[in-house]
């Protein structure tokens, strides 16, 4: 049934999910309603629900756009699931911030496997990915798929291999005017930042540690899948789905380091890993193991985000 409602992309996909997205996020903020009496705290959650909804279409975009996906509407569903997994993503700015920027980068690398105005994209990937670093140090590690990006798409040209320091430039430049004008100090604000952290011991109860485990066993399958059909899906998407997968293993690598770690971090992987699962999902055509795919997930989901609130 789940299949058949996701099948196609229409304005009742759309609808549901957007319908689905408000029901979650304010289930989660009236936990905690003080923010009901303070109009700075209403608009950072009303600013944080725009980030997000934004998130899904640009998700919905960067797989249609680029041979990712079918018509279909399983991305953006896969994404709300995973999200659900870790309920305080709601409440945490800085991830949901960096986690748009950082779709927005994702959006041009992918892209560039048409090699039009390649230079434009890597500079702005490498733009994007900078300005995510501000909101969480650690995502300037995407860094490493500009790189990757240019040696699948654009090596020969060592143009290519400088645009991503002179967008470097261009940040330091507009984050020191910035830090000019609110008077803050930029090199205690990167010493807080860039710090690296490899201790996992912030569950505050056992519902976290079992979002975490459940989340691990989900990548896991679907990390493995892609991985071993790769050899047989077109070649023309090959070098995405790399980049893909190199996205969530650098979105690991941006878990491990952070300090002031929590299962928010995790935000970094679900982009990718919902590209995989959707992915998954059109290549197993048999109905019946989408179906439970989709059921084992809704439900480890649903008792994820409920068993936090």
């Amino acid at each position: 049934m789940i299949t058949s409602v996701f099948k196609k992309s229409t304005p009742l996909n759309y609808s549901l999910v957007v319908i689905l997205i408000l029901v979650f996020f304010f289930l989660f903020q009236i936990q905690e309603p003080s923010w009901m009496s303070s109009y700075f705290l209403a608009f950072q959650k009303i600013s944080l629900l725009c980030f997000i909804s934004a998130s899904f279409f640009l998700i919905n975009f960067i797989v249609k756009k680029n041979g990712l996906s079918k018509d279909n509407g399983y991305a953006i569903f896969f994404y709300l699931l995973f999200i659900l997994f870790f309920p305080t993503i709601f409440n945490n700015p800085n991830v949901i911030y960096a986690n748009f920027f950082l779709l927005l980068a994702l959006r041009r690398l992918i892209s560039l496997q048409s090699l039009k105005a390649s230079k434009e994209k890597i500079f702005d990937a490498s733009f994007w990915i900078l300005v995510a670093s501000l909101f969480q140090f650690w995502c300037i590690l995407f860094l490493i798929l500009v790189f990757i990006s240019i040696v699948f798409h654009v090596s020969r040209d060592y143009r290519n291999w400088v645009l991503p320091f002179i967008a470097l430039l261009a940040v330091a430049i507009i984050f020191l005017l910035v830090s000019l004008i609110f008077h803050f100090n930029v090199i205690e604000f990167f010493e807080k930042r860039a710090v690296i952290d490899l201790r996992i011991d912030y569950f505050k109860n056992n519902y976290e540690n079992g979002a975490l485990s459940i989340y691990v066993a989900v990548a896991l399958f679907f990390v493995v899948s892609i991985l071993t059909t790769l050899s047989n899906r077109p070649q023309i998407v090959h070098t995405s789905y790399k980049k893909v997968v190199a996205c969530f293993f650098i979105a690991v690598f941006v878990f491990i380091l952070s300090p002031n770690k929590s299962n928010d971090l995790l935000i970094f992987s679900i982009t990718p890993l919902t590209i995989m699962a959707a992915s998954h999902v059109e290549y197993v055509q048999q109905k019946l193991n989408n179906e439970i795919v989709f059921y084992v997930l809704i439900c480890c989901s649903l008792f994820t985000f409920f068993s936090q609130l």
